[in-house]
């Protein structure tokens, strides 16, 4: 543009006609004569230069030398006030504020478009006003008809785009914060693009459908094709995590590897939220990781702002409590089931037994029964050796029965079978199998020389019998089996 240790030469006087078109254009305007440049060009390639960029960059002083040669014959107004000077003599005494250090590299950028034989050339460069401001510049020039073989006049604009420039910087920084936080979110974050989903909804409504909750009933197949038709746009970093996948093209490639099977029922009612209006939604929800593992979610679904009519911009995000799950239903296996046995507990016995007594309409058995020696087997081999035969009838007892029917530990060394449906002959045909199944055990436990033995009592409820009278029967039975069992014991020794 101009010299940045040159001088400026300039011509004052109006244009032929009285009007001087050059001092009212609206933008900074600067007549400049390159004749000198193209001189040395000449010079440069008469010496062999090929590469003008590497002769430049291998020393910018070149830069500076062309720069110096470059004569500035008239500046408009429009130049003075954007540099803030009052006039062309303290514009050539600020040059060395005007224009930076780093304009030596721009500049290089418009030579080399000079000498690749164009004829116009433009560069982005940092200026500064008189007064120390710093001005982004839009720089264009272009070599004027009839003076295209010396360069002796060259038309150069200086457009100030500080404004601009800061402004696409903000956005720049804005949309850079934004990505940020969607690419390192410690939550999973999803962009969809759901309009195919809405067109099949709107085609629905369209049939005269009312309710969509029985329409999906009736055709699942509708719920299975909305899913296909999900459109991932983008995902982050901490979804690629969760779902196990490499890189981000590995998990779009799998997402029917991901949406499936116990996806179906909630997508379900996602579909009947979404056709009763409800953009935002919140569910706990169950996808695959691409190696297969289940994962339980809990989904928060929004349709963005602008996306309302058409559905082609949605989030999902995506929070990971399969560990939370776990732990639920750990805790409800806990609550109904006894840890060491991982039969039933004492408590579901008694709600089962409630159950079926608030609705007896098929025959019910009850079965109590005790482990027998355990006491002698915790003081000769230690509780170790009690709790193996203990965790012994929990496999036995629950390998004898299946549902309806269940087994559970109500006491130490004292189990219980709820049998619905099975008379006292079923109930006698459940204590062989029982029996059978002990002897079983004990010939795979044979090493051990501990045997498994259980004493129990049958009864099968009556009209006008409570099932805990029942029970209380069964009981007083297993204390007949148990005293029989001991006498048996005590012969046995006898005779020994």
């Amino acid at each position: 543009m101009g010299s940045i240790d040159g001088t400026i030469v300039s011509s004052g006087g109006s244009e032929e006609g009285g009007v001087d078109y050059f001092e009212l254009a609206p933008s900074p305007l600067w007549l400049e004569d390159y004749s000198a440049v193209r001189e040395l060009f000449d010079t440069w390639r008469a010496d062999g230069v090929t590469d003008i960029h590497a002769h430049l960059m291998q020393d910018l002083e070149r830069v500076r030398a062309c720069s110096q040669r470059i004569r500035v014959l008239k500046v408009n107004s429009q130049v003075l006030s954007l540099y803030k000077v009052a006039d062309h003599e303290e514009l050539v005494a600020r040059l060395d504020t005007i224009f930076s250090a780093d304009m030596l590299t721009t500049h290089a950028r418009e030579l080399e478009m000079l000498w690749n034989g164009q004829t116009r050339f433009s560069s982005h460069a940092i200026n500064y006003t008189a007064t120390g401001e710093r001005l982004n510049i839009q720089l264009s020039g272009r070599i004027l008809p009839g003076h295209e073989e010396d360069w002796s006049r060259v038309l150069v604009t200086t457009e100030n785009v500080t404004e601009r420039e800061s402004a696409r910087k903000a956005l720049a920084g804005s949309e850079r914060f934004a990505r940020g936080l969607f690419e390192h979110s410690p939550v999973s974050l999803w962009v969809e693009d759901f309009s195919a989903i809405k067109t099949l909804i709107d085609e629905v409504r369209r049939q005269g459908i009312l309710d969509f909750r029985v329409f999906t009933d009736v055709h699942p197949e509708f719920v299975t094709r909305c899913m296909s038709e999900i459109r991932v746009i983008d995902v982050n970093n901490a979804t690629i995590r969760l779902f196990g996948a490499p890189d981000k093209r590995t998990l779009l490639n799998n997402l029917p590897r991901v949406f499936r099977d116990r996806m179906t029922n909630p997508f379900k009612e996602q579909l009947i939220d979404l056709w009763n209006g409800q953009l935002f939604q919140m569910r706990e929800v169950v996808n695959y990781t691409v190696d297969g593992r289940e994962l339980h979610l809990m989904l928060q679904f929004s349709v963005l702002p602008g996306a309302e009519n058409d559905w082609s911009l949605v989030q999902v995000a995506l929070t990971d409590i399969t560990a939370r799950k776990a732990a639920e239903a750990y805790l409800e296996f806990l609550g109904r089931h006894d840890p060491l046995t991982k039969l039933y507990n004492r408590s579901f016995y008694v709600d089962e037994l409630n159950r079926l007594q608030r609705n007896v309409t098929v025959p019910v058995s009850v079965m109590i029964m005790d482990l027998n020696n355990l006491k002698e087997v915790n003081d000769t081999h230690g509780h170790s050796a009690g709790d193996d035969l203990l965790r012994r009838a929990g496999e036995v007892l629950g390998k004898l029965v299946e549902p309806p029917s269940s087994a559970a530990r109500i006491g130490g060394d004292e189990f219980a079978l709820i049998l619905p449906g099975l008379d006292e002959a079923d109930g006698r045909k459940v204590l062989a199998d029982l029996n059978e199944l002990c002897e079983l055990n004990n010939q795979f436990h044979s090493v051990s020389q501990i045997n498994l033995s259980l004493s129990a009592g049958l009864a099968t409820h009556r009209d006008g019998e409570s099932l805990e009278s029942t029970a209380r029967r069964a009981d007083r039975a297993m204390y007949e089996a148990k005293r029989a069992y001991h006498r048996d014991l005590a012969q046995r020794r006898n005779r020994a």
